[in-house]
């Protein structure tokens, strides 16, 4: 599933950041910023516009992405 699939508040672990074509400096920014393989993440909060930006916590911190960017960010979600 995709970051920008999962409900609001479910916890998930991300499993990959994918490039969207060769040198692609948003999923290396993505990929700086923490999301890489096995870091707990989840949907804090919605924009009031087409629910975009996304609010996302990763670790101890929050980001805000746009539902482009969370496209980009593989995730599985934790078992209950």
């Amino acid at each position: 599933m995709r970051l920008s699939e999962l409900p609001h508040n479910v916890a998930a672990i991300v499993r990959a950041v994918e490039d969207a074509g060769p040198g692609d400096v948003i999923a290396r920014r993505l990929r700086d910023l923490g999301f890489v393989d096995g870091e707990p993440v989840r949907i804090v909060a919605h924009g009031p516009v087409q629910g975009d930006p996304l609010l996302v916590q990763i670790g101890y911190t929050r980001f805000a992405l746009r539902r482009a960017e969370a496209a980009r960010v593989r995730v599985a979600q934790e078992a209950a």
